[in-house]
């Protein structure tokens, strides 16, 4: 970049040196009117005018006439600066009262090398000229890059160290050192006279930048987005979120998108210009989750020992935080149960909240039922148009559905009330009760993602 700047200096010059073309003739009016005689006769005029136009080589089938003072110039050329020529030789002749130009242009083709010749050795005198202005610029331009990067490096290790975000500190530093760089172009600018095209070269990059921004527009926003970002920092890396209707933990952010991982193992690209205008809900930013889950009991049963019998299994449960104390309030009255509300608060960044549901909701269940709390369905209204079959059993057939309905409600018992249930056992059905997006980060750990080389999200080390 740095050469191509170097021949740009030294291109665009002044062309105050530049040579003149082979073709040094010079087109130039008459100092002063041509005299013929005191009293000049129209074929005398017609004569002088011819043979100075003659004389000139410039002309061709030349022929001029002359009727009371007026000339009629007639012929061909190969300039328009020579038919003007003829044209004020006529006028600023002896008694010419007026002139009336028919001379023809006609432009023949050149097969001459000459004019390209010239034009490439003026370029070369051009350059020779100008080669301590390149020496200069040689000099000068890479002498204040160097200074530039050496002045961000600087500025990165040991000002901006406490910005964590390395995307951030990297544009800081940049900025602040970019003016070391415009300074010595500057320089080169104004020595070697081009004040004048800076200013150009500036408004036309403008210019530019503009095109290219309506053309980029989306990059442009995503970039300055993830500039945005990278400030306010609205969530960390491993933070679960959720942001556009898409939810997942943050794997890493690029200057174009950030990837979450859904607790399905996908990895999903968000634009950054989506999340900056989206809203954003942080789970993870609070170790501490509220969550709930509803139980329907009789309405034959106390509500208050119900609730008594709910809030003593949830407070012992390992996962539910002691502070904020758990709640159960009655919540709504349905068509056959009394709804009850249990609210209770787990830290999520060590458990699962699925899970950990899932175990309230069967030992509530267990419990309710061991102290012979009723559960009834939802009452419902169920009409036969053709009436209900009986089928009446006897003898060895009815012995055989009564005791294999005695056995099942035997079991159900057992299994519901038994003293056998251990914490053991409650755990292996919820299996471990830490947060399943640990399990799902491992899980996927092997996945390779180009966006994460270059993550905006990383700690400073």
């Amino acid at each position: 970049m740095l050469w191509a700047l170097c021949a740009i200096f030294a291109l665009s010059l002044p062309a105050a040196a530049q040579e003149a073309s082979d073709d040094t003739t010079t087109v130039t009016d008459p100092a002063q009117s041509v005299s013929v005689a005191p009293v000049a006769r129209d074929e005398e005029i017609a004569e002088r005018i011819l043979e100075i136009m003659k004389a000139t080589g410039w002309f061709k089938f030349s022929r001029v006439e002359v009727k009371d003072g007026i000339v009629f110039l007639d012929g061909r050329t190969n300039s328009a600066d020579h038919k003007l020529w003829a044209r004020n030789l006529a006028a600023q002749t002896q008694d010419v009262v007026a002139v009336v130009n028919r001379i023809t242009v006609v432009t023949e083709a050149n097969w001459s090398f000459a004019p390209a010749l010239a034009e490439i050795k003026s370029v070369g005198n051009r350059v020779v000229t100008s080669l301590p202005l390149i020496l200069l610029a040689i000099i000068i331009l890479p002498f204040t890059w160097w200074l530039s990067a050496l002045a961000a490096r600087g500025l990165r290790r040991w000002f901006l160290s406490g910005i964590s975000s390395p995307f951030l500190r990297d544009i800081v530093a940049r900025a602040i050192a970019l003016p070391i760089f415009l300074l010595g172009l500057f320089v080169v600018l104004q020595v070697a006279g081009l004040t004048q095209l800076a200013v150009s070269v500036v408004g036309g990059a403008g210019v530019l930048g503009i095109v290219v921004g309506f053309a980029f527009r989306d990059i442009a926003e995503n970039f300055l987005a993830s500039l945005l970002l990278s400030i306010r920092r609205p969530f960390r890396s491993g933070d679960y979120i959720e942001v556009a209707g898409l939810a997942g933990s943050v794997r890493s952010m690029n200057t174009r998108s950030t990837v979450l991982l859904s607790p399905e193992g996908n990895h999903i690209q968000i634009p950054n210009a989506t999340i900056f205008k989206s809203t954003i809900v942080n789970y993870t930013a609070s170790a501490n989750r509220r969550d709930t889950l509803m139980v329907g009991i009789g309405y034959d049963v106390s509500i208050a020992r119900a609730q008594a019998l709910i809030l003593e299994v949830i407070g012992a449960h390992e996962a539910v935080l002691n502070e904020p104390e758990p709640m159960i309030l009655v919540d709504d009255l349905g068509s056959s149960t009394v709804n009850v509300k249990a609210y209770y608060w787990v830290n999520a960044r060590d458990f699962s909240i699925l899970k950990v549901k899932s175990a309230l909701l069967r030992q509530v269940t267990k419990r309710l039922t061991e102290e012979g709390v009723s559960m009834p369905d939802d009452a419902r209204e169920v009409i036969f148009p053709q009436g209900v079959p009986v089928l009446q059993l006897e003898g060895a057939a009815e012995r055989s559905a009564l005791a294999l309905a005695n056995q099942e409600f035997s079991d159900e018992k057992k299994s519901a009330t038994g003293p056998q249930a251990t914490a053991a056992e409650v755990h292996a059905v919820e299996g471990n009760l830490g947060n399943e997006q640990v399990e799902t980060e491992q899980a996927t750990a092997d996945a390779s993602i180009p966006e994460d080389e270059n993550d905006l999200l990383a700690e400073k080390s």
